[in-house]
């Protein structure tokens, strides 16, 4: 069954390497099906189902210096010759993202570094909340802290309040969405661009997302809960090149002005 399942595509080694350990002669058909299509943290979570492992205790440690490195004669004249060479132009790639690695159901380990500040204004932070969280969780404190964080974010980005004022309405032909359209846009697409692939399946990306117009503003697209959608950036861009390409722009001239009129080709 896994070599079908590897040879159509379903799962891949790395899947199979993990599940393999946890696999029965009374669940392995459940849990390779569970696992078709599924990315390795996805496939972790199933992992964790199967053999729950405790709750790592908390701790705050200083990385250790890395050693000197002794640099031969030779390694010198690699560096000197590096050290002439232009110099590379700096990756604009992201920072890596701290690992969750799955523990059990619903619970994760995530290990990152912070700087000074941060470890004072987490130390603070327990001072203060002693009234509160008595034993001063590490995991308690960062939960209120991105609660509080989520709150704010969304009454910046999508306009969330717990007392919304009527709506005003939106002058004709602008582009402005009406806070409560980005309120109920958001709430319905979970923060989530809401792009579905040929295949069915929704796009996961929760970063860079922007109000996408189902029918374009340029077209006469109204700012609507029905005409509004969250998309990523990427997919944003792409909806927008599907549409507009096939277009072939002309000026019209009637009763006496000009008038920018979009004709789709083939039509």
């Amino acid at each position: 069954m896994i070599l079908d399942l590897l040879a159509q595509g379903a799962v891949h080694l790395t899947t199979v390497r993990l599940l393999a350990p946890h696999l029965t002669p009374d669940n392995y058909l459940g849990v390779l099906q569970s696992a078709r299509g599924k990315r390795k943290g996805e496939v972790e979570e199933i992992v964790a189902k199967l053999a729950p492992r405790p709750d790592v205790a908390p701790a705050v440690r200083k990385p250790k210096p890395a050693p000197p490195r002794v640099v031969t004669g030779e390694e010198a004249c690699e560096e000197v010759a590096t050290v002439a060479a232009p110099l590379p132009i700096p990756s604009s790639a992201a920072p890596p993202r701290p690992a969750a690695t799955p523990l059990s159901p619903d619970r994760y380990r995530i290990q990152f570094t912070i700087g000074t500040g941060t470890l004072e204004k987490l130390r603070l932070a327990k001072d203060l909340l002693r009234h509160a969280i008595p034993s001063g969780d590490d995991a308690a404190i960062l939960d209120r802290a991105l609660t509080a964080l989520l709150a704010e974010l969304a009454k910046k980005k999508y306009a969330e309040t717990d007392h919304p004022r009527p709506s005003q309405g939106t002058v004709p032909g602008s582009r402005h969405i009406p806070a409560d359209v980005r309120r109920a846009v958001w709430r319905r697409d979970l923060g989530r661009c809401a792009f579905t692939g040929t295949n069915s399946r929704r796009c996961r990306e929760r970063a860079f997302l922007e109000f996408h117009h189902v029918e374009p503003h340029a077209v006469g697209g109204g700012p609507t809960v029905a005409n509004v959608q969250l998309r990523c950036r990427r997919h944003n861009v792409h909806e927008a090149r599907v549409y507009f390409e096939p277009l072939r722009a002309y000026t019209a001239i009637g009763s006496g002005q000009e008038q920018l009129v979009l004709e789709r080709v083939g039509k």
